[in-house]
């Protein structure tokens, strides 16, 4: 009969193995992105502030529509805004 040890090493490995694969389970297949975006959304995307989103609203990088007192962002604009950044930098 063979004892094996585990260390707190191998439980540690085990725990963020297990928590990926929930995490993989738990995320819907193949979800379709959703077109609008609510300002949170927008903010957790583009991981910025409240002031940073309301910046780019004013200098009108952004331009969302406003439904009831619910501001919305189109996605692909964000994604526009995002690869404008990319060539800007690219060029220099």
């Amino acid at each position: 009969m063979s004892v094996e040890v585990i260390t707190k090493e191998d439980l540690e490995v085990f725990r963020v193995r297990l928590l990926a694969d929930i995490k993989k389970a738990l995320q819907p297949m193949n979800a379709p992105k959703k077109e609008w975006l609510r300002s949170k959304d927008v903010r957790k995307l583009l991981n910025i502030s409240p002031n940073t989103l309301q910046t780019l609203r004013i200098s009108r990088r952004l331009q969302p529509t406003r439904i009831g007192g619910i501001l919305f962002y189109r996605l692909d604009e964000i994604e526009k805004m995002m690869d404008g950044g990319k060539k800007e930098i690219d060029a220099v």
